[in-house]
């Protein structure tokens, strides 16, 4: 079969879609397997029965019937819009209105749209790049660009904290944002490792961006306002030149696929008009489920009552797990947790790589995330890349201890190699 440019990049081999394949295979198989690997967030109780309370309503009234039978605007639906403006306005301060939102559906096309409006050949042939501030970044940005060679990464510095765990921070010293960058883009908390960018580093990296004209990127799929798994005393953060990503997927809603951008009205029409070409209309459940929830802040309740409490405790529970079953002789380290649901290891004396690691925990049957593919667009080789993985916390405890155990035990083997 004979394919353009654009069929052979996104038919071949990619970190994501080895990651889902090997998701898929698990899950489809007879066997038991420790699913540590992708970002699905878990099942809490209490978040779902506030679902199944609001779907019960809808079907009631029948306002669930209706909105399967009607295409919204490409924007969205109007009301979700203005509710979403409403409490973001409200709540924190930000002078919106529903004009700043646009519906996508999910936040990983939200980032296809905007990556290819801002980076890539303009009509005088000039090429623009995505700056990445402070990577490792997320696996699914790495295959985004339409055209070749899109993104231009930021080693971060390693800040050790103790003998267990170290945190990554913007190296401002490295960071140049050159004629070549179109937008520059973080997540916040940062996927794969959980670290949170602080106040006073979006501060600087708005500044900059502003400086250099160009827009700044915020992948919120996990931060603040919600669904709030977050645990630093850190503000969301909005201007004028900065587009923020945010997603119903981690407050329990990952099937729903709903993305929602909040950005200057220019910059929302762009991503209307390309909704309307790609998917002429956007899923609508998610903000029929949602809306009242937005309407009267209570998504900010469920966030910092129930969804923040129960990953922290998750995260507390899997890093005390590590420090049980990780052999003295394993020289690692854990990125300080602050957010997200993983937890970013890093390996400091294995006699293999991740990647070999990753395929012999694939063996038995734990599935977790090489981190090899978080280092894109690197300028240099970094050794650090091929000595980190990332693991998913959010599952049920007894595979968590049971997947934490193997890793220890394969980690321990590749040492004494």
């Amino acid at each position: 079969m004979k394919m353009s440019v654009f069929g052979e990049k996104f038919t071949a081999k990619s970190g994501i879609l080895e990651l889902m394949d090997d998701l898929g295979k698990a899950v489809a198989g007879s066997e038991k397997v420790c699913m540590l690997g992708g970002g699905n967030p878990a099942r809490i109780d209490q978040v779902q029965a506030v679902w199944q309370e609001k779907l019960e309503g809808l079907l009631k009234n029948g306002a669930l019937g209706d909105a399967l039978v009607s295409y919204d605007t490409p924007q969205g639906r109007q009301v979700f819009l203005e509710a979403v403006a409403s409490l973001l306005k409200e709540n924190f301060g930000w002078d919106i209105g529903p004009e700043n939102v646009a519906v996508t559906n999910g936040s990983q096309p939200a980032f296809f749209i905007l990556f290819n409006l801002f980076a890539g050949t303009d009509a005088r042939g000039v090429k623009k790049k995505i700056l990445f501030p402070l990577c490792p970044e997320y696996i699914g940005y790495a295959d985004q660009g339409i055209e070749e060679g899109l993104f231009s990464t930021c080693p971060a510095a390693i800040q050790e904290i103790d003998g267990f765990s170290f945190k990554y921070r913007v190296d401002f010293s490295k960071l140049e944002i050159t004629d070549d960058i179109g937008a520059v883009c973080v997540s916040r908390p940062t996927n794969p490792t959980g670290n949170v960018i602080s106040d006073d580093e979006m501060a600087q990296l708005s500044v900059l961006a502003e400086k250099a004209g160009v827009p700044l990127f915020v992948d919120n799929a996990y931060g603040a306002p919600f669904p709030g798994i977050i645990f630093e005393d850190v503000n969301p953060f909005w201007n004028e030149n900065t587009v923020i990503s945010m997603s119903l997927s981690k407050i329990g809603l990952p099937s729903v696929r709903t993305g929602i951008i909040v950005a200057r009205p220019e910059i929302i029409e762009a991503v209307s008009s390309c909704n309307a070409i790609i998917n002429l209309a956007n899923v609508n459940i998610g903000q029929v489920l949602t809306e009242e929830l937005f309407r009267t802040s209570e998504i900010l309740d469920i966030s910092r009552n129930l969804v923040m409490p129960f990953y922290k405790d998750k995260s507390d529970t899997a890093q005390d797990l590590i420090r049980k079953y990780m052999p003295i002789e394993v020289d690692y380290r854990v990125h300080k947790s602050e957010g997200a649901i993983f937890l970013w290891i890093w390996f400091r004396n294995l006699s293999i790589t991740t990647m070999e690691l990753y395929e012999r925990l694939k063996k038995r049957k734990v599935i977790v995330v090489p981190g090899e593919y978080f280092f894109f667009g690197l300028d240099e080789d970094w050794e650090h890349s091929r000595q980190c993985i990332r693991i998913n916390y959010s599952q049920c405890h007894d595979s968590v201890e049971e997947g934490i155990r193997i890793i220890a035990e394969e980690a321990a083997a590749a040492v004494k190699e």
